[in-house]
């Protein structure tokens, strides 16, 4: 209601109470919203004239015009350098159909549609609903987002009203980045996100991934993963994930469930972070890392693995498998397992520290920290170390073990060495020296060679066979051999001591069980660790 109008119904209520009567008044009353439902009308009349006009297709230009019927429905047909708007979108075109009651053109020849300052589209046909502002484009349809990516296909639905582009035969969208290819998809320009059905392909100059179902940000870069994926890259290497995102303009990764593989490894995990640039992956939960040319498998809860520098990081719960024979593999356990690539085999190491853990069928072991070489095919223990070898256990400063056709060839100790082990009667055989290498054979103990230092307890049992059938024979401990001798060379048999050869100057003693005490059963230094050795289950985390 404008000022005059309302001035003019409070004067009329004013002169209503000073000189009318009730009824007077109330039917000046009806007269006045009566003529203000009549206003009311013709401005909801204007609105919606204006709204109508507003979804008009209009004729801007044509060099052509003729008037014709089809199907009882009169159209315009135009031709030559044709120009349709409506609101802000500019239709192109050679020629054109316009139906006027219908709110619809076909379009044919050069088509080109300008929507607003955001939206630039080419194709050779047409087919636009005004009401639904649907825009049905055919045959090289180029669909531009200005600034951002281009859209190739020969079918295109654009909806206006949604901001959304469809494609259901083919499409392809090129960016600065990326070329991504798939049988079906459409783009929302609102978000600029793009999804991808079926034979999807992206082509970067880093790499090509494969999928069925993917979503891509042609204005962030980012890749969303949305079903089983298949990357490769220039160097050759693949990945299969299961979802997450890949930002391409930064080269970074948030992966779930997935496998990485080059020609030298192979990494399974729950998750992964990646980033390109840095050449840095880390994968989390249940993480598998296969080191194919060393026949070598390492496990873990986390890892990380700088692929410049060659080093891999496993963490929690982490153990290396050296993958052999069924009954040869060998197992390694730490807190900490490192893995070092590089060109020079010599250089290539697998590294253990704290808590370490090793298990074989033939040999069992603990120490601080350990490091296992290919090239020499050595394990070198570092740190308190001690191994098992059948009843045997070995202890020193540091141990190494020389591998042969996966097998223990030879166990150098070095500082303080001693090899011990328990006899039937519960006696501790042992054999002391400054270094000592123990030769294998298959899982046994050869022979062990003292050099310096060397000094033996030995215990001497014999077998009683009673002469009466009732009684069982039972083992009885005759002695204790004591030699002291700077080197010495000790023969097994089935893991078990057979004889020794002394040499420069031996001293022996033998000490009959009755003279035997405490301090005189054990050499300077010795420690039983028996209870200490690991299971399978103890190395084997999974």
């Amino acid at each position: 209601m404008d000022d005059s109008l309302s001035r003019k119904f409070n004067e009329s209520l004013i002169s209503a109470n000073e000189f009318e009567s009730p009824f007077e008044m109330n039917a000046r009353l009806i007269l006045i919203l009566l003529h203000m439902k009549k206003c009311l009308f013709f401005f909801f009349v204007l609105i919606t004239v204006t709204t109508i006009a507003q979804k008009r297709v209009k004729i801007k230009h044509s060099d052509d015009f003729k008037g014709s019927f089809k199907d009882g429905v009169r159209f315009e047909r135009l031709i030559g350098n044709v120009q349709l708007i409506q609101n802000t979108t500019l239709i192109f075109c050679d020629s054109a159909y316009v139906y006027r009651s219908e709110n619809r053109v076909e379009g044919f020849g050069r088509v080109h549609i300008i929507d607003g300052d955001s939206v630039d589209c080419t194709s050779r046909g047409l087919s636009y609903d005004g009401n639904k502002k649907l825009a049905k484009l055919r045959k090289n349809v180029v669909f531009s987002k200005l600034g951002i990516a281009k859209l190739y296909t020969d079918y295109l639905d654009y909806d206006r009203a949604k901001g959304e582009a469809r494609y259901f035969n083919g499409g392809k969208l090129v960016d600065s980045i990326n070329t991504l290819t798939s049988a079906k998809g459409y783009y929302l320009l609102s978000s600029n996100l793009a999804s991808f059905k079926k034979n999807v392909e992206v082509v970067n100059p880093d790499y090509t991934m494969k999928s069925d179902t993917l979503q891509y940000n042609s204005k962030t870069k980012i890749v969303y993963f949305r079903d089983s994926t298949v990357l490769v890259d220039k160097e050759g290497g693949t990945a299969v994930y299961k979802s997450g995102t890949y930002n391409t303009v930064i080269k970074s990764s948030n992966l779930n469930k997935g496998v990485i593989e080059t020609a030298e490894f192979k990494i399974v995990g729950d998750m992964y972070f990646i980033d390109d640039v840095k050449k840095t992956y880390k994968s989390k939960g249940n993480v598998v890392m296969t080191s194919k040319e060393d026949n070598l498998v390492i496990y873990g809860d986390d890892i990380d693995y700088n692929k410049k520098k060659g080093i891999s990081k496993v963490y929690g719960h982490a153990y290396a498998a050296k993958v052999g024979d069924s009954q040869d593999t060998l197992y390694i356990a730490a807190d900490t397992l490192v893995s070092i690539e590089n060109k020079d085999s010599k250089k290539k190491r697998l590294l253990a520290y704290r808590h370490v853990k090793i298990f074989k069928s033939d040999l069992q072991g603990l120490a601080d920290s350990l490091a296992y070489s290919s090239a020499d095919s050595t394990i070198r223990f570092f740190k308190d170390p001690v191994l098992w070898a059948e009843e045997n256990q070995m202890t020193s400063d540091s141990i190494r073990i020389q591998l042969k056709k996966k097998k223990i060839d030879k166990l150098f100790l070095v500082g303080n060495s001693f090899v011990a082990s328990q006899d039937s009667m519960k006696n501790f055989n042992q054999i002391k020296g400054r270094k000592m290498t123990a030769n294998f054979d298959g899982k046994d103990i050869k022979n062990v060679v003292v050099q310096g230092n060397g000094e033996s307890i030995y215990y001497a049992l014999q077998k009683i066979e009673p002469k009466a059938d009732s009684i069982k024979s039972f083992t009885e401990t005759m002695g204790m051999n004591k030699i002291i001798c700077s080197n010495m060379k000790i023969n097994f048999v089935k893991g078990k001591v057979n004889n020794i050869t002394f040499y420069i100057k031996p001293e022996a003693s033998f000490i009959p069980p009755h003279e035997l005490k405490e301090e005189v059963k054990k050499l300077k230094g010795f420690l039983w660790r028996g209870e200490a050795r690991p299971a399978r289950k103890n190395v084997v985390q999974r």
